[in-house]
């Protein structure tokens, strides 16, 4: 099966999560997820605009998510519990890097009423497996703010290690901030004894 067409089928399954492209049935969930956790969230994201939760918006989600997986760009997945069939949360392998770089960077949500049980730690192992094993990618970098603690111990759980500190990195909740960042490698020696 060629990469072209992996991209274009993507359906990731863990023990308890189906990670799915967003389709446009998937609003109303979507919508009231984010809605539910708008306080729990805020801290951590970019100020979300005025139509964030519009339909019209969740619309041009869908789009970019689809133009993004045909073309090879970023693959962003719903996290779907399978028990119940929820959307609890999504991730991204964004920014895909091609030539010598080979590279990407995952970011990722999850509703409040999910957090803390396990789910992200699947959702981001899955997706790492996917990006080296599927799209040949070598390196999958993160950044979080260096408070947010849960988010650096499951990056941490997940096999990412940290890099440094990007000064200014993002715009979060309206200001500048500084970023931890994390990295994960294919072949990762970092912290191995070389062998003769």
């Amino acid at each position: 099966m060629s990469v072209l067409s992996l991209r274009r089928r993507v359906r990731l399954e863990t023990e308890r999560l189906s990670l799915r492209p967003p389709t446009h049935a998937d609003f109303r969930p979507w919508a009231d997820l984010r809605a539910a956790s708008r306080e729990f969230l805020t801290p951590w994201e970019p100020t979300w605009a005025a139509d964030h939760l519009s339909r019209k918006a969740f619309t041009n989600r869908v789009y970019w998510a689809q133009r993004s997986i045909a073309g090879g760009t970023a693959v962003p997945l719903f996290l779907i519990r399978r028990a119940d069939e929820a959307l609890i949360g999504a991730i991204t392998l964004d920014n895909i890097r091609r030539g010598p770089a080979q590279a990407g960077t995952t970011g990722y949500w999850i509703g409040e009423a999910y957090a803390r049980q396990g789910y992200m730690r699947e959702a981001i192992e899955a997706v790492v497996h996917y990006a080296f094993t599927q799209l040949d990618i070598s390196r999958i970098e993160a950044g979080c703010l260096p408070e947010n603690t849960a988010s650096r111990r499951v990056l941490e759980a997940a096999g990412y290690k940290y890099e440094g500190v990007a000064q200014s990195y993002l715009q979060i909740n309206g200001r500048w901030r500084t970023h931890v960042l994390y990295a994960n490698l294919r072949s990762d020696r970092r912290g191995r004894a070389e062998t003769p």
